[in-house]
């Protein structure tokens, strides 16, 4: 028995597009000069797609043009739809081959820098390696002005910062939960998670003295302000101070996963402390390059498997 897909012809695209073109000029002779064919190329193709339809007209023949049969008119959003399929395959394939080249320049904070910048980079490499990528690291307040003042094309940013983000086309790419490092010694090192107004009276270790603008801003929502006894900026220092019973920490999804032996993560409970998002951003009503274009779904790709790795 034949199943229903045995009973569909197999279409030329050459065909849709002279029945297209005469459908959309009244005429075989219109169709004709549009595509720069003869005409009886036009109605060969047209009579081709008649055939392979089941032999019935497309066109009533009128005195001056033709006209669509109610089977032409109901075939014209099908070949639309196929026509405009096509148009974007190539567009996608003409941008693939674009952004075999080019320059990418790029920037990120820190601790993107220590999981999804890598991965992400990695896999746009083996995809294009071609491209000649710059990248720097630095606070989201900075890349952004080097984003606007085009050092670079695309900046990997968090919502931590007070940094204008509105001004900019924002492209989501995970939340990241917080967490509180504490040392492995630590009164609560079992606990399945900690609300910060526990650790009110906790020395802090962070990489700014005051927590305005940084992580810790979650402890003001939080009611307290906290005392921060060691500014310390890079993420393996803090662990240093933290594993030696110096102060806690808190620290975001991205840098969870080089954690060392002797601290223990604790989940942060508070609906005050929600999780941080972090976006790649570009200057709005500015084209990306097509580079810029498939590193941006690189990363979102790579983010993704990040974030199942979180929840």
């Amino acid at each position: 028995m034949r199943n229903s897909h045995d009973l569909v012809p197999d279409l030329s695209t050459v065909w849709l597009r002279a029945f297209l073109e005469v459908a959309r000029t009244g005429s075989f002779t219109g169709a004709a000069r549009a595509l720069g064919w003869t005409q009886s190329a036009v109605s060969r193709q047209v009579a081709s797609l008649e055939s392979a339809l089941g032999g019935g007209p497309l066109f009533d023949r009128l005195p001056r043009g033709v006209r669509p049969t109610e089977a032409g008119r109901a075939l014209v959003p099908y070949a639309e739809a196929v026509a405009e399929a096509l148009h974007g395959a190539a567009s996608g394939l003409a941008a693939l081959r674009e952004a075999a080249g080019g320059r990418l320049r790029f920037g990120a904070f820190a601790t993107a820098d220590a999981a999804l910048v890598p991965r992400a980079l990695a896999a746009f490499r083996a995809l294009h390696p071609d491209v000649r990528v710059e990248r720097e690291e630095g606070l989201t307040p900075v890349l952004l002005d080097r984003l606007a003042d085009g050092r670079l094309d695309l900046a990997i940013v968090s919502t931590t910062g007070r940094a204008p983000l509105a001004a900019y086309e924002l492209h989501p790419l995970l939340d990241e939960p917080l967490y509180v490092a504490v040392p492995a010694g630590h009164p609560l090192a079992g606990a399945d998670g900690v609300r910060l107004g526990r650790l009110a009276d906790a020395d802090w270790i962070s990489g700014s003295a005051r927590p305005e603008g940084t992580l810790l801003e979650a402890a003001l929502r939080a009611g307290f302000r906290p005392r921060v006894a060691h500014v310390v900026a890079e993420w393996t220092a803090k662990q240093g101070y933290v594993a030696a019973g110096l102060g806690v920490a808190l620290v975001p999804g991205l840098a969870a996963g080089s954690v060392r032996p002797d601290v223990v993560l604790l989940p942060v409970r508070d609906e005050e402390a929600p999780a941080r998002t972090v976006y790649a951003a570009t200057v709005r009503g500015r084209t990306p390059a097509p580079a810029v274009r498939a590193f941006l779904g690189t990363l979102r790709a790579e983010a993704g498997e990040i974030a199942r790795t979180m929840a």
